[in-house]
């Protein structure tokens, strides 16, 4: 045992090659046990179905019994549906003003709470919890406050002298929605406040001594450095914008007239106008045509927001010197 190690200490790298003789005896089988599981959840979960999604876009599939290959005759009919076109540029005006606003606004309050003081954790933590109500939950209380009749809104408004408004149904029906939505900025809250904390104090403090005021040393040093964070927060808006559907249904009045008797015609986003194919006209055929539409129409916005990110999006390290 004493010449054996002896001879390992005299021998340069005895020992790394013991040991890689040692994990010799974990086979290649076992890699592949480990990573089956993910392999066959992505395969069952995301690519069967991504194909048979596509594969169904070209058939007039009911979601039951009826399925008859009719080529591009759903993509046709859709791009010459009225209600393709207007649901769409609903949904563009919805990303166009939740996304820079919960950005900007996120930004503002992380720039607020970027402060050491006793209680900002409380300040934090009241900021950031309504990004993490459930959904359902939210819009309960939403529907509650923008209540014709009972409504804490219109009761400040009367209380001001102002009119009572009928918020859930068209016009302000979209209004209420880009509220409700915009309740939930303090999650890009946390992310801008991490992306500040992130940022040396030296570089600001060094642009003060140089003369610069307030904004100048924000502008100028602290947004170039957050622009990655922006840039994130940009793609990862853009995607659920355009894929919102769950507010409108849940916040829609169901006692006034709208699509289908529900859901106002402002609030008619695209994947409104994907759910009402799939559940209430039984057109899963059209609907997955829709979907891959939607899915082009991401691919591109998100495509255009990278080619951009060369123009305004600092890095400390140079992409192609890493």
């Amino acid at each position: 045992m004493a010449l054996a190690t002896k001879q390992d200490a005299i021998i340069p790298g005895a020992q790394s090659r013991k040991a890689r003789k040692g994990w010799k005896r974990y086979s290649n089988r076992l890699f592949y046990l480990f990573v089956a599981p993910w392999v066959l959840g992505f395969l069952l979960l995301t690519v069967i179905p991504f194909v048979y999604a596509f594969v169904m876009s070209f058939s007039n599939f009911d979601g039951i019994a009826i399925w008859r290959w009719v080529g591009f005759q759903n993509y046709v009919e859709l791009l010459s549906d009225p209600l393709t076109y207007y649901s769409l540029s609903r949904t563009l005006l919805f990303m166009v003003i939740t996304v820079p606003v919960s950005i900007i606004g996120g930004l503002g309050l992380a720039v607020l709470v970027n402060r050491q003081f006793k209680g900002i954790g409380i300040f934090r933590t009241i900021f950031y919890l309504p990004s993490v109500v459930p959904i359902v939950a939210a819009a309960i209380i939403w529907r509650s406050v923008f209540a014709r009749d009972t409504g804490a809104l219109n009761a400040l408004l009367e209380h001001v002298g102002g009119p009572t408004i009928t918020w859930l149904i068209d016009p302000t029906a979209f209004y209420a929605l880009i509220l409700m939505t915009l309740w939930g900025i303090g999650g890009g809250m946390i992310i801008s406040l991490a992306g500040l904390q992130g940022i040396p104090q030296e570089l600001t403090e060094a642009a003060t001594v140089d003369g610069a005021g307030s904004w100048q040393a924000f502008s100028t040093v602290t947004l170039p450095l957050l622009s990655p964070i922006i840039f994130f927060q940009i793609v990862m808006g853009v995607i659920a914008s355009l894929q919102t559907l769950i507010q409108p249904l849940l916040l829609a009045d169901t006692g006034n007239t709208a699509a289908n008797g529900s859901i106002p015609h402002s609030n008619y986003l695209y994947m409104v106008h994907v759910y009402e194919q799939f559940f209430y006209s039984q057109r899963f055929g059209y609907g997955s045509a829709l979907l891959w539409i939607l899915f082009a129409v991401i691919l591109l916005f998100t495509l255009l927001v990278f080619r951009s990110s060369t123009f305004w999006v600092y890095y400390e390290v140079d992409k192609e010197t890493a």
